[in-house]
């Protein structure tokens, strides 16, 4: 099959390379042209370090040459440049191309999930969610990997799971996009929290109680959103959360653990090149969460020290302090 995989950062590379090992055509657009250089000269990516992609990549900065044709379209874009990437590919989109969203988030001005996205610009349902616990790298290198394939009808997660699927890179089929696809986001809101705790030295604990505090208001924005309870244990939900809050190669952990320790945000920020999803999610997962009537303290905590200057040990102190309450909701 020809894919188009429309986003050269770690992830499109790493996803661009199994589909490559695969014994798909690849076509990778990437927004730098230097990048696309890169990979066509050298094979190399400055956003996946000490990896060498297949020579039979090609890429490069030119939407149209990347897309036309395509049978199968990835999208692997940052949330926010999503929709803007999406209505670039859409003039040259075929008609019967399956369209499967590897982008994490939440748009901030209309709270769409990246799926939402692609179907209203590609005026069609049925793109498939692709989420999981994954760090790009350890996806290159051929370290094992479990992920899931989410969409509502079961052909196109069928196709996109028969496209991923080799021996170190177990593909699952879903149904429940809207669990899927807000568990990949608000993980990484739940991510910075850790990171913060971290930086304040406030040890495991502290730790355990974020990430399982975080899977129950993750559940409760996802069941009034319609999403399957049992989705935020699995793959996209559990899964996803303990790798993005644990892991040293999380950049949302790390920006926490910059802030926990001192830095403002845009100190934080400063010299990345790279997002980090859990700034931009932070808000557009507490107006969801307002939208839908749904108390979400932590991603409240995590705003008021990112975006109104509270202090973060002032933020897990009013955390502490709340009401006592039941562990489930009732």
């Amino acid at each position: 099959m020809i894919c188009a995989v429309l986003g050269a950062g770690a992830w499109g590379a790493a996803l661009a390379d199994r589909l490559a090992r695969n014994s798909h055509e690849v076509r990778l657009w990437a927004y730098e042209p230097d990048v696309a250089d890169s990979i066509n000269d050298t094979h190399t990516n400055r956003f996946l370090d000490g990896v060498v992609l297949p020579e039979s990549i090609v890429a490069s900065s030119d939407m149209q040459s990347v897309v036309t044709g395509a049978d199968v379209v990835v999208l692997v874009a940052p949330s926010h440049v999503t929709r803007a990437v999406a209505e670039s590919a859409q003039p040259h989109i075929a008609r019967g191309a399956t369209v499967i969203v590897a982008s994490k988030g939440i748009e901030q001005h209309s709270l769409a999930r990246m799926t939402q996205i692609a179907d209203g610009v590609f005026g069609r349902e049925g793109a498939v969610a692709l989420s999981g616990p994954t760090f790009a790298a350890e996806v290159a290198r051929g370290q094992p990997t479990a992920i899931v394939a989410a969409c509502t009808s079961r052909e196109p997660a069928e196709l996109a799971q028969q496209l991923f699927h080799a021996p170190a890179f177990r593909v699952y089929t879903q149904h429940d996009v809207v669990g899927v696809e807000l568990g990949g986001a608000v993980k990484n809101v739940m991510a910075v929290a850790t990171g913060i705790a971290e930086g304040l030295e406030l040890g495991f604990n502290a730790r355990a109680a974020l990430i399982t505090r975080g899977v129950a208001e993750m559940t409760r924005l996802g069941v009034a959103l319609g999403a399957d309870p049992a989705t935020f244990a699995g793959l996209a939900g559990m899964g996803d959360l303990v790798l993005t809050c644990t892991g040293h190669l999380s950049r949302n952990r790390a920006l926490g653990v910059a802030i926990g320790r001192g830095k403002t945000l845009d100190e934080a920020l400063a010299g990345r090149e790279t997002v980090a999803e859990g700034v931009i999610t932070t808000r557009s997962a507490m107006a969801l969460a307002e939208q839908a009537g749904v108390r979400m303290p932590i991603v409240d905590g995590v705003f008021s020290v990112l975006f109104d200057g509270q202090k973060p040990r002032d933020a897990i102190v009013e955390l502490m302090n709340r009401d006592p309450r039941p562990e489930r909701d009732e």
